[in-house]
């Protein structure tokens, strides 16, 4: 099968298409003929090595966490699915090697859901990893209720996205950052306020807007963005991280601190597909590109300026 491989750390040039061995699904898992395949700053990450010592991984490396495609085979003791059916995941294994930057995946058939109806492949596609990221972050980590107030910075990303509609779905206030351009597209997701981060100092602005701080901050950008975003919440209240938490932010007193790393949930991405068939759940591609540039797809993430998610066809 055609697939994206490394055989070592390094830049995006690292990233090569070749043949590699098509996977034999096991016991419990289904190949999946890979109709599309998300990008997340995850994959240059660990590209980088930056993950090195955290996951395990092993050489030749496929990356890719996002996945949506067709049933091609299932392996003893599947039943769920049956060859042909429409499927998507969240794709992480305990050993970072075969991913879905290729033709076909072999995963655990109970980390795999049907794909949201009315989306196509690409849409689809874009939705694991960040969605499920924002739904653990808010409702598992911090249990967002409704009428509660919550600050999201990076509105317009991939995770920060998700979380301003998941947010909005709950019945919370949402108050969100982004840059002047995509104020308009934030407020499009349901953010009651949004807030230029690259002109306005958001501890100030956010203070004005919540007084007795927000009950849940969202971090999805780390470093000094964290450190200050402290300020933001109220006592006990809670901030999440889907980095790594600062020393300032792990002295706070009297906030609640949760570091989220995303894990596969078919139940959840079930309840995130009935909310995109509803409508209330939708999707912005940055851009759709063919597998054999998946470099290109890493240099435009790698940005951090990216409006939505980037997405590999093969």
């Amino acid at each position: 099968m055609k697939a994206v491989v490394i055989d070592n750390f390094g830049g995006a040039d690292v990233l090569v298409c070749r043949e590699h061995p098509k996977p034999v699904p096991g016991k419990g898992e289904a190949l999946i003929r890979v109709k599309a395949a998300g990008v997340n700053p995850v994959d240059w990450k660990t590209r980088e090595g930056l993950l090195k010592t955290r996951l395990p991984h092993q050489f030749p490396i496929i990356l890719g966490w996002d996945v949506a495609g067709t049933i091609a085979a299932l392996g003893p003791g599947c039943r769920r699915f049956k060859k042909g059916d429409a499927v998507y995941a969240y794709a992480r294994k305990p050993i970072i090697k075969d991913g879905c930057y290729a033709e076909f995946v072999a995963l655990p058939e109970k980390h795999i859901a049907a794909k949201p109806a009315t989306l196509d492949f690409k849409q689809a596609a874009s939705i694991p990893l960040a969605a499920l990221t924002a739904w653990q972050s808010l409702f598992d980590a911090a249990g967002l209720q409704r009428g509660q107030t919550v600050l999201i910075h990076a509105g317009a990303g991939g995770v920060g996205g998700f979380a301003v509609q998941l947010a909005k779905w709950k019945g919370a206030r949402v108050i969100a950052t982004a840059s002047a351009a995509n104020h308009e597209y934030v407020r499009g997701l349901g953010a009651d306020e949004v807030i230029d981060y690259t002109s306005t100092d958001f501890v100030e602005a956010v203070r004005a807007l919540a007084p007795k701080g927000v009950d849940v901050a969202y971090d999805t950008v780390g470093g000094e963005v964290q450190e200050r975003t402290v300020a933001t919440v109220r006592k006990g209240g809670a901030l999440v991280t889907i980095l790594a938490p600062t020393p300032a932010a792990q002295q706070a007193k009297g906030i609640r601190l949760h570091y989220v790393f995303v894990a596969p949930n078919a139940a959840q991405l079930k309840r995130l597909a009935a909310l995109a068939d509803a409508g209330r759940l939708r999707t912005h591609l940055a851009a759709v590109l063919p597998l054999e540039q998946a470099a290109e797809a890493h240099r435009l993430i790698q940005t951090g300026h990216t409006r939505g998610k980037i997405v590999l066809v093969p």
